[in-house]
Order: C-alpha cells, then structure tokens, then sequence
C-alpha cells in the first residue's frame, strides 16, 4: 500500500511539473502567435484576457530559459498560424499586453520597434521571446524595401540600382523627296481633265434654273434658283451672291458647301443640285426642216444628228452646213454619210441645211454607154462603170481603168487599176469622187 501510495505522489509530481513548465513557454510564443492570428482585439481586452499572476509567469519562463537552454529551443509555433510578416509584428508589438521589467530584461537593452505605450507605461518584450527563435520573420512581398540603393562610388554598376534612361533626343524632321517627274504628273493631271468629254459635263450659263436642295434642310426651303446675267445666284444661306458661271453642278455644290462653312452654318453640308430649266446652251438651224429655230444643247457639246432629230430634215435635204462659232469656220456634212452625223456640234454654231448639189463623174471608153453620169455618195469604181453600162464586147479580162482626179493645184493626177484584180478581191475597189474622169482601155 504504501508502494502504490509513493508512486501516486511521484506521478503527481511529474504532472506539476509538466504543467509549470507549459505555463513558462505559454507567455511569450503563445500569446504573440495569439496576436498575429487575431488582429482585431484591442489592448484592454488581451490585458484582461491575462493571468492575474503575470509576473510570476515571466519570472519562471526567465529562470527556465537561463536554467534549461533547450526550452527556448523546443519552442514550436502553433500549426494554424500563418508565417509572420513586417506588418503582423507591428502591429503584435503595439498591442502586446503590458509587462514589468524583470531582473533579466534590464540587463539587456530594449529592442526599438517592440516597445509600447499603454497607460503612460513603457512595455519592454522579455529576450526570450526575440532571441530564442532561430529562425528570423520573413520579410513581406507586399511591402517595398524603403532603404535608398547607395550611389556607385567610382561609377560602377549598382546590383539592384534602376538604369539610367537614356537621354532624350528630338525627332528630326522628315524630309519629304520631291520626284523629278513631279512636273509630268502635274501636267498629266490637268491633261486628264482636259481629256473629259464635253458630251458628258454642262456647265451653267446666264438663264439657267437651278434646283438647289440642302441634304437634312427644311423641306419647306424655296429651292429654284436663276443664274443671274452676272454669272451669280442668290443663295439665302451664303449670305451674298455666289458666282456660279461655267462651273458644273459638282463644282457648285462645292462652292456652297464652304460659302456655309466660312459663316459657320454648317461644318460640311451637302447639296443636291440640278439642272431644272436648260437655256443657255442653243444652236440655230435653218433650211430644209420642218422646225426650224433655236435648239437647246443639254452638254456642252452633242452629236450633229441629236439636232437634226429635233428640227425633222425634209426629205429634199442632202446636206449640212456647219459653221462654228469659236473658229469661225465651216464644215460640209453629207446627211447620207453616217460616220459624218456624229460630228459635235457646240453652243452659238449655226447649222443649215441644204438641198443635194448635182453632182456628175464622166466615163469613157470601152463601155456600153460612156458620158456623164449622176454621182451619189459612196460610189465605187465596179459601180460606176456598171451604171455606164458595163464593159463592152472589145474589152477583155486584162483591161486597165485609169482614174484622174483634179489636185488642189488644178492639176489632173492619174491612177490605174486593173479590173481583174478588184474582181478577184486582190486589189480593193475604189470609191469615185465627183468631177472624177474615169477611162476604160485595154492594156497595151
């Protein structure tokens, strides 16, 4: 009995023991991982969570860690706390609990950033707590490293130093290279625009009525405008006249468009212009028609047949006299020539129609009724000699026509042809013009 009795005691021992020495380690890494874990208690309420016997604790953990230098050592950090950062000790040594200074602590110096005023108090971490962990905090990687880089002594590189940017040099201008053909192209530029066809633009006169519509305008907005005899028309929105003489219905919307942007209506207004009433534009023609008088040109130039279409030639006409008012000239125009019709004719020309002259060819020779004979237009040489008759009994296949035709000298110039090629398509069949004499022989 008293054996069991005596191991009771002894076991009883050892659990005191044991539990004094857990209270001991409890005061330091305990409460600062407590600390670190819990940020939002203040102050006051860790101080009351504290033992009323601080002192003593502080006492036995500072015996102990003089005493027995593996128990700062055993030390584990709780499992559930996270790695300490800069900003968690921090704020763990400003709301660290007040304790009084102990025999060990005053003889080792105060660290600078673990002090803490609480109550007019000054709050000293006990060096076990410091020095007994082996491992330092981590630093954050949040948080920068405020320490300026030193200077490089004698110019060197500094590991870690910014580089140096570089020095800041302005652009230099770009210097635009003329080509040498830069006058080529000018000129083939303007040679393009000359080269329109004047049967395609209409440039506006004096007495033209233009229809002048301004895109997302009113509706209600009067639209007809008359080209003045000064070359102008009188647009509200323009503020004056605006010269609109020979210019196309492009240019003139144009011309509106920055008449409007200069008294700051309208940044770019668009404008839908036509030609309402065309009278500018007129050719004359008299003669064989039936509606003799003035004609209006809508372009600035149209084919010859357009006006004859509107003043209906008489079935007597033969002819067409142009005469033009820029060169002062004159043009004959056969009505039966088709490729001749298509001659332009232009504003203020002046086209008469005339009657067919009597025109005459004179053949000889071997044929069956040699004299003179009517001409007509596109006549040819097989042509003439059958509506002379033919070729008489005397006349073989190697007879030779000779054709002479007066020069503009007044000199007669021959020509031969052998008929027998122009029959067998060797040689091609000439067309006979009027006054020509025309000679059937046989080859000598």
């Amino acid at each position: 009995m008293s054996k069991v009795l005596v191991h009771c005691a002894f076991a009883l021992a050892l659990l005191l023991c044991a539990a004094t020495s857990v209270e001991a380690q409890r005061v330091g890494p305990v409460e600062d991982d407590a600390v670190a874990s819990d940020g939002a208690k203040t102050a006051s309420e860790k101080t009351k969570e504290s033992k009323p016997d601080a002192k003593a604790e502080a006492k036995k953990a500072d015996a102990k860690s003089s005493t027995d230098p593996k128990s700062s050592t055993d030390t584990k950090p709780s499992t559930k706390t996270e790695p300490r950062t800069q900003s968690l000790e921090e704020k763990r040594d400003h709301t660290a609990a007040p304790t009084t200074n102990s025999p060990s602590a005053s003889s080792t110096p105060t660290a600078t950033n673990g002090s803490a005023a609480t109550n007019g108090s000054a709050a000293t971490i006990p060096v076990g707590e410091k020095t007994a962990s082996p491992v330092p905090p981590a630093k954050s990687d949040a948080l920068p490293d405020a320490t300026p880089t030193p200077a490089p002594l004698h110019g060197g590189p500094t590991v870690g130093a910014l580089p140096v940017p570089p020095k800041y040099e302005p652009p230099q201008p770009i210097k635009a290279e003329v080509p040498a053909n830069n006058s080529a192209s000018n000129s083939n530029a303007n040679a393009s625009v000359a080269a329109v066809s004047p049967t395609a633009i209409y440039r506006v006169g004096a007495g033209d009525i233009l229809d002048i519509r301004l895109i997302g305008g009113m509706s209600k907005d009067y639209t007809l405008f008359t080209v003045l005899s000064n070359g102008t028309i009188d647009y509200p929105l323009a503020g004056e006249p605006v010269p609109v003489l020979n210019l196309t219905i492009e240019e003139i919307g144009a011309r509106l468009s920055a008449a409007l942007k200069r008294r700051g209506i309208f940044d770019r207004a668009q404008f839908q212009i036509s030609v309402r009433d065309f009278t500018s534009h007129t050719v004359l023609v008299s003669g064989l028609v039936d509606q003799p008088g003035q004609k209006t040109l809508r372009r600035e130039a149209v084919p010859l047949y357009v006006v004859l279409a509107e003043a209906f030639p008489r079935a007597d006409a033969g002819r067409v006299v142009i005469i033009s008012r820029g060169s002062g000239g004159t043009k004959t125009v056969d009505l039966s020539d088709s490729g001749a019709m298509s001659e332009l004719v232009q504003s203020g020309d002046v086209i008469n129609v005339q009657p067919r002259p009597q025109e005459f060819y004179y053949i000889a020779g071997q044929v069956g009724a040699p004299g003179q004979k009517d001409y007509h237009q596109g006549l040819t040489l097989t042509q003439a000699i059958l509506a002379a008759g033919g070729l008489s009994r005397e006349a073989g296949k190697k007879t030779v026509v000779t054709v002479s035709r007066q020069g503009a000298d007044g000199r007669l110039v021959p020509a031969d042809y052998a008929l027998q090629e122009i029959q067998d398509g060797k040689t091609p069949d000439p067309r006979v013009q009027p006054g020509d004499r025309i000679e059937v022989g046989r080859r000598r």
